[in-house]
């Protein structure tokens, strides 16, 4: 197994280092109970940073618990094997403890056990969360309730390469005896592994109250009931027919249908053509996409299956889990760091011109209408996507970012639409969810937007029109719900005269434009930018930079063709340099003392469209057209609230929807 530690991927480190530096836990963006896990910790005096193992029992002390615990162990080792079987070859470690967090048991791949961060996790070693801080095992002792704890949601740094899960398992007086936890590499996460461990560690519960039956009954009816009603997965349990005999409240709202029309159905009858094929398979299969015609239109799910054997080993039934495909994106997302993080307080800057943009943007996010960033390169298109994104109210959905630039024109399609299984050579089994349905719930941010090849923009034109896309290979429409942000560092409308972009898109794109000013144009924030990129690499080197007053003379006369990215690259350059920790001009790249570079560097030219009266006229129809479709799209086709919108009677609207042939 390799563990690779990727924390600044994860959108919850930059929280976790904000906590750390406050030690106030209300400023801080993540689940609530990983927050109280560490204030505690922080109480406690718990070094975040600690790479060594101090609570680790001698060989007397771990013989003597391993026999006060021979029972639990006993009962729940052959479940960890099973769970080892489904996992092997993962990387992934199964892990029992007792109620104090101490490592019992461990069951892992024999590459895995070789690895030197598994050290973590042998037998003796504590999890207790007063000794490693915030993880599965400690907290979940704490809490009693089973929870996952991935990557920078832990306390100490030398477990954010981990992703756990965990799930107490209890004795016949309702009190913790143990504790079952599934552990593996951040950037492998599971979707079911938190309901994984739960069962289990429900069935070993079960398994340990055998004697006492009416305890075990009401143990497991207890927290069979709060599993169910729980989860957000669709859980359906089928016997050895196919037929279902027990489903959960989010199954039943997933299937469109009351709990006496599932209950006793074959799953054929549930689930048309397709579908119900895959679904009655008994071989256990993993996120395999069906689709679900319910009230309101048809549904995406993962669906996942394991089979249920008997005491005799034959085939019982199966268990069956199911997921809207919107969930499986953001947990994509969370694990790639494809996610919005950048918020409006990320834009450093004092000057009018940025203070201006950002004011804009924070209009922008509050609205609906499809947004055009203008600017150079490196002047901060994306973070303001971002930090747009994050103050809408498609915050909590996915942020998809597209380089149209840097994508092959010949993949782009596929890209933008996805597929279908057998669409081409080489496509995926099962097929793939294209950029436009990931998105769909949150935001779609398209960089270099004046790039796009021309049959695209056609393509993007209609999906902006219809709200409607189709997989290449399939005739299946399927309807998305996007915010379009777009950037550009061309003058489209001079691409536009070329006839490389289509007007009545750039109309379509333009309703909210947003021009991000170059440095040159804001030097009074360089001194800010400077100090903020040099206070980063400070606390990355762990150290403190002194500067010489020279260097800041010479930032100010250079021209900054890269803008803010060649300022942090500068700084970063000198720092690295820096042996003394002295930042002097002597470190600085060689353009921004070389006395040809100091403001004489010729201005970039905007091109200058020309245009006839006569296009003039069709741009000047062409956006106001697009105006008044923009208007009819944020108010849901509500004629008198456009009208009142864009400062015109109701009659006049509808004069012009019949001018322009636009239907409502």
């Amino acid at each position: 197994m390799t563990i690779i530690s990727l924390p600044m991927k994860d959108p919850v480190y930059h929280e976790w280092e904000k906590f750390l530096s406050t030690g106030n836990p209300y400023t801080c963006k993540a689940r609530q109970q990983i927050i109280e896990s560490w204030a505690r910790c922080y109480h406690e005096g718990i070094d975040p940073y600690d790479d060594n193992i101090h609570h680790w029992l001698d060989d007397l002390s771990l013989s003597e618990v391993l026999k006060r615990k021979e029972k639990l162990i006993e009962a729940a080792k052959p479940f960890m094997s099973r769970l080892y079987e489904f996992f092997k070859g993962s990387g992934f470690i199964v892990v029992l403890t007792d109620e104090n967090g101490c490592i019992l048991a461990m069951v892992c791949d024999e590459d895995t056990r070789q690895n030197p961060m598994t050290k973590y996790f042998y037998p003796g070693v504590s999890w207790k969360e007063e000794t490693v801080g915030t993880n599965a095992i400690g907290t979940v002792i704490k809490l009693r309730e089973p929870l996952q704890v991935s990557g920078a949601e832990h306390y100490c740094k030398k477990i954010h390469a981990f992703s756990c899960s965990a799930a107490s398992i209890y004795d016949c007086d309702g009190q913790i005896t143990g504790v079952l936890n599934i552990s593996y590499a951040f950037h492998a996460s599971h979707l079911h592994a938190l309901g994984i461990v739960t069962v289990i560690a429900d069935a070993v519960t079960a398994q340990l109250s055998m004697s006492q039956k009416n305890c075990e009954i009401a143990l497991i009816n207890k927290r069979m009931a709060s599993l169910k009603n729980t989860v957000s997965d669709g859980v359906l349990i089928v016997d050895n027919h196919e037929a279902v005999i027990e489903i959960n409240p989010a199954g039943r709202a997933m299937l469109g249908k009351p709990e006496q029309h599932i209950i006793g159905t074959e799953l054929r009858q549930l689930f048309d053509g397709k579908s119900g094929e895959i679904l009655t398979s008994s071989k256990s299969y993993h996120q395999v996409e069906i689709i679900v015609d319910a009230h309101g239109g048809s549904r995406h799910f993962a669906a996942s299956r394991e089979p249920v054997f008997n005491e005799q080993d034959v085939l019982a039934g199966g268990i069956i889990v199911l997921r809207p495909i919107k969930q499986l994106k953001h947990m994509a997302q969370r694990s790639s760091g494809d996610a919005a993080v950048l918020q409006f307080n990320d834009i450093i800057g004092e000057s009018f011109q940025i203070r201006e943009a950002v004011h804009v943007a924070t209009r922008a996010a509050n609205t609906a209408a499809n947004v055009l960033l203008t600017g150079e390169s490196g002047t901060g298109k994306e973070i303001f996507a971002q930090a747009i994104h994050n103050h809408s109210d498609r915050h909590n959905g996915p942020f998809v970012a597209v380089n149209c630039g840097a994508i092959p024109r010949e993949l782009i399609g596929s890209e933008l639409f996805g597929y279908d299984e057998g669409a081409f050579t080489g496509a995926k089994r099962g097929g793939k969810p294209g950029k436009f349905e990931l998105a769909s719930g949150g935001t779609l941010f398209f960089d270099e937007i004046g790039d796009m090849p021309p049959e695209q923009q056609t393509a993007l034109l209609r999906v902006i029109q219809e709200r409607k896309v189709t997989r290449i290979g399939s005739d299946k429409i399927i309807p998305i719900d996007i915010r379009l942000i777009c950037a550009t560092n061309k003058n489209l409308l001079e691409e536009v005269n070329k006839g490389t972009f289509r007007l009545d898109l750039y109309y379509r794109l333009h309703v909210l434009s947003i021009l991000i000013p170059p440095l040159r144009e804001r030097r009074e924030d360089i001194q800010l930018l400077f100090d903020h990129f040099l206070e980063r690499v400070s606390r990355a080197q762990g150290c403190t930079f002194a500067v010489q007053s020279e260097v800041m003379t010479y930032l100010h006369r250079y021209y900054w063709p890269g803008n803010v990215r060649e300022l942090q690259n500068v700084v970063e350059h000198a720092a690295c340099l820096a042996e003394d920790k002295v930042i002097s001009v002597e470190l600085l790249p060689e353009v921004l003392y070389a006395q040809s570079s100091l403001m004489k560097i010729a201005v970039p030219q905007v091109n200058e469209v020309i245009f006839t009266r006569e296009q003039r006229q069709k741009m000047a129809g062409f956006a106001e057209r697009n105006r008044i479709i923009a208007k009819l799209d944020a108010f849901a086709g509500n004629v008198s609230r456009a009208a009142k919108e864009l400062g015109i009677s109701r009659n006049t609207l509808y004069k012009k929807m019949r001018l322009y042939a636009i239907k409502n």
